[in-house]
């Protein structure tokens, strides 16, 4: 009887301690405070899933606890091709591709974490061959107009010193290659007049009241013939009248050409007038009237008879 009372007094007791060691270990479960050795099995895998669930959640909790996932990388489109790779939530370092403008992206240095970016591939230039190019007179081609290298002048003269036999510039009349005026000026002679010449010069003292000194006019005439080839029939009166030596590679005189006199029907060597020559060429009258001579309408016929026989006559003269 006694045996029973005392087996049953060690029983209740090492109860109460087995019941005390639960309640503990449920406690420090509960707290997280056990090392996973410690854990039944059973245990040891709820314990895990939860610290996992708490890892993901963001919670704050103890103990040892798994790396997080890092957040997979997305790609954008950079200008000229180039892609480059970035956090999901970290911003861009450079500027996004825009539909309008395409800024070139920033430099990539040696301690940036990306990859360093491309260099920009440049392409030389192509090298054009120079073309092997004719002139127009050794290609057999009709010469293009040039205005502004070729012009026609021509010059009125009036008498000045004892009975008018010396002869000095009164008007001066400049054309381009088409016609056109580039200058048309009645110039007052240095010394008095004593003969207008009016039947052949067509000036009278009244067209001199007006007109400009013979220095300013000359001064502004040179200007305009210089570097030019310049057209004239009997040139060389209009340049001594303007007391002027213009270089003889530019100087074209038609009074000169045997090829007009064949074109006109008239004898290589015979002189022919402008008068002449324009109305053997085109049929046309020019210095009629009694009011004289217009210069203006001289050298555009002088211009018209050098373009009869241009491309026949720069060829003779570069051969």
């Amino acid at each position: 009887c006694g045996g029973s009372v005392g087996g049953r007094s060690s029983q209740s007791s090492g109860n109460i301690k087995h019941s005390k060691f639960v309640k503990r270990r449920r406690f420090l479960e509960r707290k997280g405070l056990l090392h996973d050795k410690q854990l039944p099995k059973q245990k040891l895998g709820q314990e895990q899933a939860k610290r996992q669930r708490q890892g993901q959640g963001g919670g704050q909790g103890q103990g040892h606890r798994p790396p997080q996932n890092l957040p997979p990388k997305t790609s954008q489109p950079w200008p000229n091709g180039v892609q480059r790779t970035f956090a999901r939530n970290q911003p861009p370092t450079g500027p996004p591709a825009s539909s309008t403008t395409s800024p070139l992206p920033p430099k990539a240095s040696s301690h940036s974490q990306g990859r360093p970016l491309p260099p920009a591939r440049s392409h030389p230039p192509p090298i054009v061959q120079p073309a092997q190019l004719l002139s127009e007179f050794q290609s057999g081609l009709p010469s293009s107009p040039k205005p502004f290298r070729f012009l026609a002048i021509d010059c009125e003269m009036v008498g000045t010193g004892p009975k008018g036999r010396q002869s000095e510039l009164a008007r001066c009349s400049i054309v381009g290659y088409d016609g056109d005026v580039v200058y048309d000026e009645y110039i007052l002679p240095t010394n008095p007049v004593t003969d207008y010449r009016t039947r052949w010069s067509g000036i009278s003292r009244q067209h001199l009241r007006h007109a400009t000194p013979f220095r300013d006019a000359k001064k502004e005439i040179l200007k305009i013939l210089s570097g030019k080839v310049v057209v004239g029939h009997a040139i060389h009166n209009d340049f001594k009248a303007l007391n002027y030596f213009h270089p003889p590679a530019l100087t074209r005189d038609t009074s000169r050409i045997p090829l007009l006199n064949l074109k006109a029907g008239i004898p290589e060597k015979e002189p022919a007038s402008l008068k002449r020559l324009t109305k053997a060429i085109f049929s046309k009258d020019i210095q009629v009237g009694r009011k004289g001579h217009s210069s203006v309408e001289d050298a555009k016929a002088t211009m018209e008879l050098y373009k009869v026989v241009e491309v026949e006559w720069e060829r003779s003269l570069a051969s």
